[in-house]
This record gives structure tokens, sequence and C-alpha cells, in this order.
């Protein structure tokens, strides 16, 4: 521990160091910089015949490695869902690196099995789950998509055939199983599919209305013009959306989904830090109709990844994940209390996340991470106005949580999606912001490039967004002129 305290006590002066020194969100040239940059200082194999000095090592990859990182609280680092982490959850996951307990077995980690007991608990009360509710903390929000298509595909086949697609896979009854989804969800559903087995021709895509939320008698509608031999299982819908913050229509869907004895799961990795603001939660009334839900606390939540969450309405659908290893789970042991999470995860070996998370809840409350949701959610709106005042820019939408998705209009014929693409990655490659592209339909029937501002930063003013919307003016005009010349 002596050595810990010392090594700790060196990376915080290098950190230090670093951010001092540093004045814009990355350091600026870009992929070629940085690729320069790692041949020069990683020029020794990391794996050489005999090791260095501890403090050595450490301190200059550190130094490396800080050097090159996104700095997560400058307010130009908008692109991605990276919030700036709490002191405190930092500290704490220092403490679940040290001492490095693990989940899958009660003699890993005694208490840290308890903490994460509680800690899904408290954040099924938070959704509005009753007391049968269970869950676990996963490796971030797509895992916890996945692992929801995996229990409802089981659900759905157990309900159709009494039996669970553990032994004899989704051959039984020869159905083609199938997913409902609208076009605009996270890419883990696809993913998702095709882990289960369903794979991509098995996702149905419901239409939506022009805010891009799902359409409840266009569901209603597929669901019940299915072919006989179609099975579904799971009406997969969004409680803010990644793009927009969009919430789909949650009390009408989960309607649809029992008329259909439907598996519903609602997506609320970054729309689920919400719940704490009085004021946006009513967006999520609904929520707790779902079957199951995905949040994750290392976007909304500032928590350090990863911090994903998956729960369901009912624990003893968390059956369906579980397995049977005599070294893990053994039924003597189990009938004594020495009870371990193996059987909740489709994960063995698993770090305690569950700390870093129960400590941000604990020190700043319900009412302290609602304040810091609403503080992005007023930037945000303050940023849409702005842009809004732009001759320049074009605004896609009021924002719903805390995005700004904007484009950048250049004079002429310029193809504005071409502009726009190399605007953003000029911005990166002289440091200036780190801004995200998103490709959103347009009405025909293609898609169109827009920028994204991910506000997910408390500390940030309206002046210095404004600051990051001059940058991007200034970037414009600086290609539009060279485009001229």
């Amino acid at each position: 521990m002596r050595q810990l305290r010392t090594l700790v006590g060196d990376v915080l002066d290098v950190l230090g160091d670093v951010g001092e020194g540093r004045a814009t969100p990355v350091a600026p040239g870009g992929p070629t910089a940085v690729r320069a940059y790692a041949e020069d200082v990683l020029a020794e194999p990391l794996l050489p015949a005999a090791g260095g000095k501890p403090a050595e090592v450490l301190r200059q990859l550190v130094q490396a490695y800080a050097n090159w990182a996104v700095d997560v609280s400058h307010p130009a680092t908008v692109a991605r869902m990276q919030c700036p982490p709490t002191a405190v959850a930092v500290a704490a996951d220092l403490v679940t690196s040290a001492l490095n307990q693990s989940m899958h077995a009660w003699e890993a980690g005694p208490f840290a099995l308890e903490l994460e007991r509680r800690l899904i608990q408290d954040l099924a009360d938070l959704v509005g789950y009753g007391t049968d509710a269970g869950g676990t903390v996963t490796a971030g929000g797509s895992i916890s998509n996945i692992m929801a298509m995996l229990v409802a595909r089981d659900e759905a086949y157990q309900r159709r055939f009494g039996r669970s697609t553990f032994d004899s896979g989704i051959a039984v009854g020869g159905v083609r199983p199938v997913v409902l989804c609208t076009e605009t969800v996270h890419f883990s559903v696809d993913r998702g599919a095709s882990i289960a087995g369903i794979g991509a021709d098995g996702i149905i895509r419901v239409p939506a209305d022009e805010l891009g939320r799902m359409i409840p008698a266009e569901a209603d509608r597929i669901l019940t013009e299915l072919p006989a031999g179609h099975l579904p299982v799971m009406l997969f819908v969004c409680a803010g959306s990644t793009d927009f913050g969009w919430v789909d229509p949650l009390p009408e869907l989960a309607e649809v989904a029992r008329r259909h004895g439907v598996w519903l799961h609602a997506d609320a990795a970054y729309g689920g830090g919400a719940l704490f603001s009085d004021r946006l939660r009513p967006l999520f009334d609904g929520l707790a109709e779902a079957d199951s839900v995905t949040l994750d606390l290392h976007k909304f939540g500032w928590v350090p990844a990863s911090a994903g969450i998956f729960l369901t309405r009912d624990a003893a659908h968390l059956e369906h994940l579980a397995a049977q290893q005599t070294s893990l789970n053994a039924p003597d042991d189990v009938a004594e209390g020495f009870v371990g999470r193996y059987g909740h995860s489709i994960q063995a070996t698993r770090r305690c996340d569950a700390l870093k998370i129960a400590a941000t809840l604990r020190a700043y409350g319900r009412d302290g991470i609602g304040a810091m949701v609403d503080a992005c959610h007023d930037l945000s709106r303050y940023g849409a106005a702005r842009v809004g005042r732009e001759p320049k820019l074009e605004l896609a939408a009021e924002p719903v949580l805390s995005t700004v998705l904007f484009r950048y209009l250049p004079d002429g014929d310029t193809d504005v999606d071409t502009f726009n693409s190399g605007l953003r990655r000029q911005l990166m490659r002289d440091g200036h912001a780190m801004l995200a592209r998103v490709f959103l339909p347009n009405a025909g029937g293609g898609k169109d490039v827009w920028l994204k501002l991910m506000l997910l930063n408390p500390a940030t003013t309206g002046e210095q967004l404004d600051q990051v919307i001059d940058d991007v003016l200034a970037a414009g005009a600086a290609l539009e002129a060279a485009g001229r010349s």
C-alpha cells in the first residue's frame, strides 16, 4: 500500500502538469501527429526481457497517455458520451482496482456482491419497478441491450414451446424469431440480433413519426400481420435516443406489447440519467411498464466507464442467463448462502463497478445529480438558441435532453454533407473541438450529415459554449475561403 500511495501521488502530479499546460480538448495534429508521437514514445517494446523501475515506467506511460488523451472536462469536448467523472467516483474506482474483487463467486468478493444487490434494488426503484425486480451491472449499454435480447428470446421460446434455447438453440419449432424497432435505434440491436441467432434479416423496422418516435399503431399492425411462422421476440424502444434524445411513446407501446405477449425492452442508456431530474422525469412516464431497461451511468451519471445497468421487472427472468457451474454455484453452497452473481450475467470474472456508482449516488443524491442533468439540459437549450441566431448554421430540432444537432451552410453549390464532414475533421485536427457526426434520414429517403454537440459537462458555461460555436463558424469560414482560392 505504501508503494501504491507513492505511485498514485506521482500520477496525480503528472496529470496536473499536463492539464495545466493544455488549452485545447486534445493536442493538435490529428491522426498523423498522434501516430508519430506513439511511435516515438513506444519505440522500446512494451514486453522487454527485463522490466524497469515501476515509478519510472508508470510516469513515462502516464505522461504519454495523458498528453494525447481527450480532456473530457474541456468545454469543447462535445463529441461522445464521455462525461467528466466525479472525483469521488474516480477514487472509488481506484479502490475497485486495488482490492480486485470479483462478482462471480461469494469467495471472490463478499461485500461487493451485497453492494451490487443493493445498488440494483435502488436503481430499480428509480425506474419505478417493484421489489420483484432484478438486474446486474454490465460493461455498458450495448452489453445490457444484448442481454435483454437473449432473455427476451428465451422467454419467447419458453412461452411458445415450453423450453428454453439453452440446450436446443433457436431451431426449436422451426419458427423465425424477429425483433421490432425503429430505423434509428442503437447499433447494438443489430449486434444483439446476430449474437442471439436472430440475424439482421430478423429485424423488422417499425415506421416512426416526424420526430423519429415509434408509431404504436404501426407496431400493432406489424405484430398483428406477422406470418404464423414468425415468433416476435422483442419490441425494442428508445427512452432517450442518442441523437435527439427523443423518447418513444412508452405507455402506448407497453399496451401494444401486452396485447401481443411480446417482451418490451426500453433502451435508456443515455436518457435514464434524466430520471434524476424532476423537470425531465415526466418524459419517461411508462418506463416501469417495460419488461427490461438499460441504463448507463457513465453517460448521464458522471461515473467513469464502464457503468452499465441491465434491469428486469421480474428477477425470475434472469434465470434464462443462469448456468450451473459446480465450482462457482454448487447447490450446497447456495443453500448455505454462499451465492455469487455468476448466474446474473453473461460474464464470469467481473470487477465491482458498483462501488464507483454507489459512491457517486450517495455523495450527490438524487437532487445533486438531478441538478447536474438540468444544467446540461439548460446548456443545450442555450446552444440551440445560439445556433438558431446564426445565418450560417441550421438547427435540426429543439433539444430534448442535452444534445444539439446542427450543420454549417456553405455558400453556393458546395455539397453540404461533404463540407460538414470536412469541417468536423478540421476542428479535431486543429485540436479546437471534438464534435460528433450523425447521419439523419431526409425526406428523399437518403441521409444527411449533421454535427452534434453532446453536452454532458454541467460546469460548462454559456460563454464557453459560445466559444465552441465561434470556432465552428471560424473554421467553416476558413474552409469556404480555401475552397474559393
